[in-house]
């Protein structure tokens, strides 16, 4: 259950994110997570939502970060969605190929029913056509 909004560095994709988060909040019953390569964005979320820091924790590539996704939804079982912000920076995918990772997310989000919400910096067509439809906002 992995939706993607996509857009070269600088086109806004993070306020979609943030905006889409903060709505969200309105209608959720669980607990929803942000994650983000920084607390910058901190005070733009709304106080229900748990905002993860990933720079803080020692994730050296895509599969420790697929681990750490596990472990968040593992802990938390009210768990409804998951926002991951600078995605490729976060999930150590600068200059790689994504689509391993995006169909591990998506297996997990399935498996766990949560939505996981990416933001990342390819255009549409950089993205693996099997993720093409999953894009819900292209800048």
């Amino acid at each position: 259950m992995v939706e993607l909004i996509v857009g070269k560095k600088g086109k806004g994709k993070t306020k979609v994110l943030l905006d889409k988060v903060n709505s969200a909040v309105k209608d959720a019953n669980g607990s929803i997570v942000y994650l983000d390569k920084s607390k910058k964005h901190m005070y733009e979320l709304n106080n229900k939502v748990r905002l993860i820091d990933v720079s803080s924790y020692p994730v050296k590539n895509a599969d420790e970060f697929v681990g750490f996704i596990c472990g968040i939804i593992s802990q938390d079982h009210d768990l409804e969605q998951i926002y991951l912000d600078s995605f490729l920076k976060v999930a150590k995918l600068e200059d790689a190929d994504v689509t391993n990772t995006l169909e591990q997310l998506d297996m997990i989000g399935q498996k766990f029913n949560v939505s996981i919400i990416i933001s990342i910096s390819l255009d549409k067509e950089e993205l693996p056509a099997a993720f093409q439809e999953k894009v819900s906002v292209a800048l």
